[in-house]
């Protein structure tokens, strides 16, 4: 094999294809024809010798060799931008940016204390934070978009190429409004809980499953008026000024519970515990900056009792 032939454009294609599971949205995202990605998927697959992709209905599937150089060919590409990135902050005299993943329950409980603590230091890094569902930012970090993810565990097929450091464990709460009209009822609230519009995590979240699983084994099988949404913005507004019960992790709703605003429906809600911590890539060589960061995100995760 002649690893000289493999060019960046053969790589980047390559994991816009294996993003987006497409070559039309690959090439739209690379704003190149979709001939254009197609001929240089085959140039790659000539050169490793073996096919990376094939047809699967109307979209693509990546093959068994495709999902072993992914995880090869977006280290690559993550070492190339920090390359870059450290070359050109260093002919402008500015310090790296840190890209740090979070999810909502992290950004709104965890983030605020440890970039208190980080700021104190001053070492003046430019910090960038991402908030959204796990997968996606494990996407993002795959492919050298972020540096960092603070999150939850993924399951064992998404871990490939990383590596996970425990922080806490966190579980699903039942938080409504004060005031809500199940906090007062002698009723169980699952006998209740039909009655009422339900705000659920979104079937791609990470702690969906938790939530499913739960609700079955308690003997519901089915919520005829629900929204799906991980905006935790709407969801805050949309319980405080309704009677909706907003199914969602401890974190999210702490400084609302605390704050008496919201309340936790009387639910052992144990059972949905899982570990949320700090996920890298495997060949991820952490700068002085980002050590320092990841110390005092675990400062700030320590010092936060959670629900």
């Amino acid at each position: 094999m002649n690893e000289s032939r493999i060019k960046f454009r053969h790589l980047q294609a390559f994991l816009e294809v294996a993003r987006h599971r497409s070559v039309v949205k690959a090439a739209g995202f690379l704003n190149v024809s979709q001939p254009a990605v197609t001929k240089t998927i085959r140039e790659l697959e000539g050169v490793l010798g073996v096919a990376l992709v094939e047809r699967d209905g109307r979209g693509i599937r990546i093959t068994r060799y495709g999902d072993v150089f992914l995880k090869h060919a977006g280290s690559a590409i993550a070492a190339l931008r920090q390359g870059l990135d450290s070359v050109s902050h260093e002919r402008i005299g500015e310090a790296p940016l840190l890209r740090i993943g979070a999810l909502p329950t992290v950004s709104s409980h965890i983030m605020p204390r440890a970039m208190d603590i980080f700021l104190k230091e001053k070492t003046w890094s430019r910090i960038k934070i991402v908030t959204g569902e796990n997968a996606v930012l494990l996407e993002q970090l795959r492919f050298g978009e972020l540096d960092l993810v603070v999150g939850r565990l993924a399951g064992a097929d998404r871990m490939a190429g990383f590596v996970f450091e425990h922080l806490y464990s966190e579980q699903v709460v039942f938080a409504v409004r004060a005031g809500h009209p199940l906090l007062a009822s002698d009723c169980s609230p699952f006998a209740e809980l039909a009655e009422y519009t339900i705000l659920m995590p979104t079937t791609s979240s990470i702690i969906r499953p938790f939530v499913d699983r739960f609700l079955i084994a308690n003997g519901i099988s089915g919520l005829p008026n629900q929204i799906e949404t991980v905006s935790d913005a709407f969801g805050r507004a949309f319980v405080l000024s309704s009677d909706a019960v907003w199914i969602i992790s401890a974190g999210v709703v702490a400084r609302d519970i605390d704050d008496g605003r919201l309340c936790v429906l009387p639910i052992d809600t144990n059972e949905t515990r899982g570990p949320v911590g700090l996920t890298m890539r495997t060949d991820a060589v952490p700068s002085v900056a980002m050590s320092l960061l990841m110390q005092t995100i675990r400062e700030a995760a320590a010092s936060r009792a959670l629900i």
